[in-house]
């Protein structure tokens, strides 16, 4: 893959073959392994600076758990940046995917606490926007067991609380993004390793010229922004009407506004790209108020938004194409050693499971000699499925 596409990454971890006491030369068992394609490598670099991470299990003949990270780009569509099989997903196989990967996961709040109820109070804490939003939150679980207020306060704001992570989320909190690649991978899970990489970068190649396309044509029908930042700038001009802004300092661009349907009052700071209600330093998409400080200073609100959702940073993330892969009687010759799969990984076998206690005279037929049948007499089949049975089981015989 390495030398069909120069610039992807792969990184193989084996183990060594033993022949009873004796290392088999020449053979090894594939323990690990990690690779990214070039053009999902070179595409991060246009995606917001986001990764998502999380794993899958394989079907079929043997054990193993398919990592997957991902990102995502000013479209709010998915790209695949990095993949991985790794034995299981424990400690030192999240590491070696996370050493190549460069970033770090965080905790469970369920599996410290077996309190579903309080989950979707966690999940509005870590969603809270505001400062003021947060503390009225954490208020509420604090009061239903400080031990759960201890918990969350370990994590570090920063690190779960969109109010305080100083918009490096960019709004998101779950790994959702993963599971939709998980889904379309899910027809390849069953596949062998070999066979598994050639489907996965065939899908990824259908991906980025079907992105590529659609990118194209709406850049050829004139649209400045992808879909979703516009559809958010729409919506803000719409809610700006209903703003009344004061400027406090023109040469910093500080504002106060004031909405006339809640009577709520913020702080827009423009030169530091932040609003009170959160979604401006979050999003980087002009919210309804910076719009309406913008429009009474006549200033240009398209300087707000970041250029993640200009249309000609879009594009540059499915401009990278995939190289055929040919036939593979026109590859580079391999050298290295033979890989083998973990026999350890092996699942066993379906069927009937198989007996690991001893037999005895009462459950071995071996023991007991040959079936008799109670209708005739003769051997080899019971009086259910005797020969000389009256009726259509025995007429059909």
């Amino acid at each position: 893959m390495v030398q069909k596409m120069p610039g992807s990454v792969v990184q193989i971890e084996t183990r060594p073959l033993y022949n009873g006491n004796e290392e088999a030369q020449g053979v090894k068992i594939l323990h690990r392994v990690f690779w990214s394609f070039n053009p999902y490598i070179r595409a991060f670099r246009h995606c917001k600076p986001l990764v998502q991470i999380d794993g899958t299990h394989l079907y079929r003949k043997y054990k193993g758990t398919p990592l997957v990270a991902v990102a995502q780009d000013g479209n709010q569509n998915i790209v695949p940046i990095a993949f991985a099989l790794v034995e299981g997903e424990t400690a030192d196989a999240w590491h070696f995917f996370l050493r190549n990967l460069l970033i770090h996961i965080g905790s469970n709040f369920l599996r410290a606490f077996k309190v579903p109820h309080l989950q979707k109070l966690v999940v509005n804490i870590g969603y809270s926007r505001t400062v003021e939003e947060y503390n009225i939150n954490y208020k509420g679980l604090e009061e239903r067991g400080e031990a759960y207020a201890r918990w969350c306060d370990a994590i570090g704001l920063r690190h779960w609380v969109l109010a305080f992570d100083e918009g490096h989320r960019w709004g998101h909190m779950t790994t959702n993004l993963v599971e939709c690649i998980n889904s379309v991978l899910k027809g390849a899970r069953n596949l062998p390793v070999l066979a598994l990489v050639r489907a996965i970068y065939y899908k990824l190649n259908e991906l980025f010229t079907r992105k590529s396309a659609e990118t194209h044509e709406r850049k050829r029908a004139g649209y400045m922004y992808s879909a979703f930042a516009q559809q958010r700038i729409e919506a803000s001009m719409q809610q700006a009407g209903n703003i009344v802004v004061h400027l406090f300092d023109r040469r910093n661009e500080v504002f106060e506004v004031r909405e006339m349907t809640t009577k709520k009052v913020l702080v827009v700071d423009l030169a530091r790209r932040r609003c009170d209600c959160g979604h401006f330093q979050v999003e980087r998409i002009p919210c309804r108020h910076v719009i309406a400080c913008c429009a009474n200073q006549h200033l240009d609100w398209q300087l707000y938004v970041h250029d993640m959702y200009k249309m000609t940073e879009v594009r540059k993330v499915y401009r990278f194409e995939f190289t055929p892969l040919g036939d593979r009687d026109t590859w580079p010759a391999y050298e290295g050693p033979t890989l083998v799969a973990n026999p350890a990984l092996r699942r066993t076998s379906k069927g009937r499971p198989k007996l690991i206690r001893y037999l005895n005279e009462m459950d071995s037929r071996d023991m007991r000699g040959p079936r008799i049948c109670r209708l005739c007499g003769a051997q080899g089949h019971s009086q259910s499925r005797c020969p000389q049975r009256a009726g259509p089981s025995g007429a059909g015989s």
